[in-house]
């Protein structure tokens, strides 16, 4: 029509994002403090979502170390206090990218459920080790931290997350992201293209390391006390594979996103609720999703979607 001009597709992917993360900004001005918080942890589990999905998806890695990593932050967090807490996360993001590449380097040659065991094994490790280590040398149980605001963490998670998505979309589109694709369907047909697998799967799993590690630098400044059954809670391993496959796992942005917000929403229900069948709750949406969802929340969106087109066509 004259005098209308329509936002070309590309332009219009950059501008709703950028407009969704204004309305989010503003946020905390019109909502009450407990809608604060649960927001906040929505971003928490989407940046641990997206970041786990956006290796393991595409390569068929089953990672169980997340805990580990955000763990690293929750303690780097309480350990480094004193510092102002931008200096804080970008500390426990880097060594949690430190580990990620030692660990990487180790573990990033097993495959399937060897990899699958060492992983949630790490996870334990950091955990009994840092029990051991509070137990007999500093002969402290936990450590205090001085809570921040809600609206202070809410928006420390909302940049971390800005980012974190930011670095998704970019790997997707790099020449990284078809490497990764690629080492998923078939890792010795990647090598012979040229493909130097243990430079990306190390690169990769450390880079999404960071941001796990950043997200527990921020939280744990919620919390205001923390220990290593908190920081490494296992449970926090699997929550992220179970929002991932709701979400739908090959979705590696939308998919971790959508099921984050599901699953962080019904927990917060089910804890207040029914605190003792929570776990069960999980247990039955993972048995779901498996059987009768297997391309998740997205797969049903990309049907409707299609289910619409063919109907246009038709018509």
């Amino acid at each position: 029509m004259n005098g209308i001009r329509v936002i070309p597709q590309k332009y219009f992917r950059i501008l709703l994002p950028v407009l969704a993360f204004i309305v989010l900004g503003t946020m905390p001005r019109y909502l009450p403090p407990y809608g604060v918080v649960v927001l906040g942890n929505v971003f928490m589990y989407t940046v641990l979502a997206v970041s786990w999905n956006v290796f393991c998806a595409p390569t068929n890695y089953m990672s169980l170390a997340t805990a580990a990593f955000f763990g690293v932050g929750v303690y780097t967090s309480a350990i480094l206090q004193e510092l102002p807490l931008p200096v804080v996360i970008l500390v426990a993001g880097s060594l949690s990218f430190l580990v990620g590449l030692m660990v990487g380097t180790i573990t990033l040659r097993l495959r399937g459920m060897y990899f699958a065991i060492f992983t949630f094994g790490l996870s334990e490790l950091f955990r009994h080790a840092m029990i051991w280590y509070e137990a007999n040398i500093t002969r402290t149980v936990g450590r205090w931290l001085p809570a921040e605001t809600p609206e202070t963490v809410y928006y420390y998670m909302l940049v971390v997350l800005a980012i974190t998505l930011l670095v998704t979309y970019l790997i997707r589109r790099s020449k990284y992201g078809l490497a990764l694709h690629s080492i998923g369907q078939n890792e010795e047909a990647a090598a012979h293209l040229g493909i130097n697998l243990n430079a990306v799967k190390i690169i990769t799993f450390a880079i999404t390391c960071f941001f796990m590690g950043a997200t527990g630098a921020v939280m744990a400044t919620r919390w205001s006390y923390v220990d290593p059954s908190i920081a490494f809670a296992p449970f926090r391993s699997f929550y992220i594979i179970i929002m991932v496959l709701l979400g739908g796992i090959d979705s590696i942005i939308y998919g971790p996103i959508s099921g984050a917000i599901v699953i962080t929403l019904l927990s917060d229900v089910a804890l207040v609720d029914y605190p003792r069948q929570t776990m069960l709750l999980f247990g039955i949406i993972l048995v779901v999703v498996i059987s009768f969802l297997p391309n998740g929340l997205m797969g049903i969106v990309e049907r409707i979607r299609r289910g619409k087109e063919v109907t246009a066509l038709s018509g």
